[in-house]
Protein backbone atom coordinates (compact mmCIF):
# COMPACT_ATOMS: atom_id res chain seq x y z
CA UNK A 1 0.00 0.00 0.00
CA UNK A 2 1.47 3.30 -1.12
CA UNK A 3 1.62 5.97 1.55
CA UNK A 4 3.02 9.48 1.74
CA UNK A 5 2.59 10.96 5.19
CA UNK A 6 3.47 14.60 5.76
CA UNK A 7 4.20 16.03 9.18
CA UNK A 8 5.76 19.09 10.78
CA UNK A 9 3.20 21.72 9.89
CA UNK A 10 1.75 24.15 12.38
CA UNK A 11 1.43 27.76 13.42
CA UNK A 12 4.57 29.91 13.33
CA UNK A 13 5.25 33.62 13.59
CA UNK A 14 6.60 35.59 10.63
CA UNK A 15 10.34 35.13 10.40
CA UNK A 16 10.17 31.73 12.03
CA UNK A 17 11.11 28.28 10.74
CA UNK A 18 9.48 24.91 10.23
CA UNK A 19 10.73 21.60 8.91
CA UNK A 20 8.27 19.46 7.03
CA UNK A 21 8.79 15.73 6.59
CA UNK A 22 7.17 13.30 4.19
CA UNK A 23 7.60 9.62 5.00
CA UNK A 24 7.09 7.26 2.08
CA UNK A 25 6.23 3.58 2.01
CA UNK A 26 4.88 1.00 -0.38
CA UNK A 27 6.99 1.93 -3.42
CA UNK A 28 10.64 2.24 -4.47
CA UNK A 29 11.28 5.67 -3.02
CA UNK A 30 14.82 6.08 -4.34
CA UNK A 31 13.77 6.02 -8.01
CA UNK A 32 11.08 8.66 -7.60
CA UNK A 33 11.53 12.37 -8.06
CA UNK A 34 10.12 14.04 -4.97
CA UNK A 35 8.54 17.44 -4.74
CA UNK A 36 6.64 19.73 -2.42
CA UNK A 37 3.57 21.65 -3.51
CA UNK A 38 1.35 24.04 -1.64
CA UNK A 39 -2.17 25.31 -1.98
CA UNK A 40 -3.46 28.44 -0.32
CA UNK A 41 -7.20 29.10 0.09
CA UNK A 42 -8.74 30.17 -3.20
CA UNK A 43 -5.54 29.53 -5.14
CA UNK A 44 -4.26 26.79 -7.38
CA UNK A 45 -1.78 24.23 -6.12
CA UNK A 46 1.75 25.34 -6.96
CA UNK A 47 5.17 23.72 -7.05
CA UNK A 48 7.41 24.81 -4.19
CA UNK A 49 10.49 22.64 -4.66
CA UNK A 50 11.61 19.42 -6.30
CA UNK A 51 14.59 17.12 -5.83
CA UNK A 52 16.12 14.47 -8.05
CA UNK A 53 16.38 10.80 -7.14
CA UNK A 54 19.90 11.08 -5.71
CA UNK A 55 19.40 14.53 -4.23
CA UNK A 56 22.03 16.00 -6.50
CA UNK A 57 19.68 18.40 -8.21
CA UNK A 58 16.89 20.56 -6.88
CA UNK A 59 14.81 23.47 -8.03
CA UNK A 60 12.63 26.02 -6.30
CA UNK A 61 9.82 28.43 -6.94
CA UNK A 62 11.15 31.99 -7.16
CA UNK A 63 9.03 32.94 -4.16
CA UNK A 64 10.93 30.57 -1.83
CA UNK A 65 14.47 30.62 -3.24
CA UNK A 66 17.02 31.33 -0.55
CA UNK A 67 14.53 30.58 2.23
CA UNK A 68 13.46 26.95 1.67
CA UNK A 69 15.63 23.86 1.25
CA UNK A 70 14.47 20.49 0.00
CA UNK A 71 16.41 17.34 0.88
CA UNK A 72 15.88 13.60 0.95
CA UNK A 73 17.11 10.52 2.78
CA UNK A 74 16.86 7.42 0.60
CA UNK A 75 17.60 5.17 3.57
CA UNK A 76 14.77 6.58 5.65
CA UNK A 77 12.51 6.99 2.60
CA UNK A 78 11.79 10.54 3.63
CA UNK A 79 11.84 13.92 1.94
CA UNK A 80 12.15 17.15 3.90
CA UNK A 81 11.40 20.81 3.40
CA UNK A 82 13.27 23.20 5.64
CA UNK A 83 11.45 26.52 5.64
CA UNK A 84 13.16 29.59 7.07
CA UNK A 85 12.21 33.27 7.20
CA UNK A 86 8.58 32.36 6.83
CA UNK A 87 6.13 34.96 5.60
CA UNK A 88 2.34 35.20 5.94
CA UNK A 89 2.07 34.47 2.21
CA UNK A 90 3.64 31.06 2.84
CA UNK A 91 0.43 30.04 4.61
CA UNK A 92 -1.00 27.02 2.78
CA UNK A 93 -1.51 23.30 2.89
CA UNK A 94 1.76 21.66 1.87
CA UNK A 95 1.72 18.39 -0.04
CA UNK A 96 4.51 16.04 -1.04
CA UNK A 97 4.42 14.27 -4.37
CA UNK A 98 6.29 11.30 -5.76
CA UNK A 99 6.76 10.95 -9.51
CA UNK A 100 8.24 8.19 -11.66
CA UNK A 101 7.37 8.03 -15.32
CA UNK A 102 3.55 8.12 -15.42
CA UNK A 103 3.17 7.15 -11.78
CA UNK A 104 2.33 9.90 -9.33
CA UNK A 105 1.47 9.68 -5.65
CA UNK A 106 0.32 12.47 -3.34
CA UNK A 107 0.29 12.85 0.40
CA UNK A 108 -2.69 14.13 2.35
CA UNK A 109 -1.11 17.49 3.16
CA UNK A 110 -0.06 19.38 6.25
CA UNK A 111 -1.22 22.86 7.19
CA UNK A 112 1.32 25.65 7.61
CA UNK A 113 0.06 28.92 9.02
CA UNK A 114 2.33 31.95 9.34
CA UNK A 115 0.76 34.58 11.54
CA UNK A 116 1.52 36.80 14.49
Amino acid sequence: QVQLVESGGGLVQPGGSLRLSCAASGFSFSIYTMSWYRQAPGKERELVAAISTTGGNSNYANSVKGRFTISRDNVKNTVYLQMNSLKPEDTAVYYCKATYSIRTYWGQGTQVTVSS
